[in-house]
């Protein structure tokens, strides 16, 4: 793909999204944090129904280890591998608070040191919290940028690797957000809506599906 498409291509996704934002409710970098790490292998929607609790009875870092895991887990029990993401999360915070004086920290290798925090969640956190361009290739990122062919690539690494290199500097900084909704909504794994993709004229990926029929008139 060459840079004119690439460039075309994310400037019809900022106009059709001009401030696209996470859909993770939050309020500041720890609870951004919280829910990032909670969304591993779950939707953020389940995520948004647990939250406010959680960060009613535990609203920064403090509050949470004072809880334990013990008093953690009720309060996750309905997210996925919760009783492994209750431990990181303690473990977490003991380290904000003995270490970042209970603040996030702004830098990846700060981050990435943190249990529970791997490259993916530390770029979301990089870029919502912090404002920086970075990319956080999940699924649906990893899915859009091979059917397009913005940025192919066999792993989330190459993808990264691949759109850092190739997506023009002024789309950076929300190019994670705009990929990831267009493959939540409208590029979907199992069978992808090309019918009303605002790329799909550019889109490399073939087939393009057709928009479902209405069904015969009675």
């Amino acid at each position: 793909m060459n840079p004119a498409k690439r460039a075309e291509i994310f400037s019809r996704l900022r106009a059709n999204d001009p401030e696209p934002e996470t859909e993770l409710v939050h309020h500041n970098a720890f609870e951004l944090l919280v829910a990032v790490i909670l969304s591993a292998q779950a939707t953020d929607r389940g995520v948004n129904a647990v939250t406010p609790a959680l960060f009613a009875k535990a609203p920064d870092a403090a509050s949470m280890l004072a809880l334990g895991v013990d008093g953690l887990v009720p309060l996750i029990r309905t997210i996925g591998l919760y009783p492994s993401k209750a431990k990181h999360l303690i473990e977490a915070c003991s380290m904000l608070v003995g270490e970042h004086g209970g603040e996030v920290p702004a830098t990846r290798e700060a981050l990435e040191k943190l249990p529970g925090v791997g490259r993916k969640t530390a770029n979301v956190v990089l870029n919502v919290a912090f404002g920086q361009p970075t990319i956080a290739v999940d699924t649906h990122i990893f899915r859009v940028a091979n059917r397009t062919r913005i940025a192919p690539g066999k792993d989330p690494a190459a993808v990264e690797k691949g759109l850092m290199r190739h997506v023009p500097e002024e789309f950076r900084l929300h190019c994670h957000h705009w990929l990831i909704l267009h493959g939540r909504y409208v590029c979907k794994a199992r069978k992808p809506e090309c019918w009303h993709c605002v790329i799909a004229d550019l889109c490399e990926y073939r087939p393009k599906s057709a928009a479902p029929s209405a069904g015969p008139r009675r």
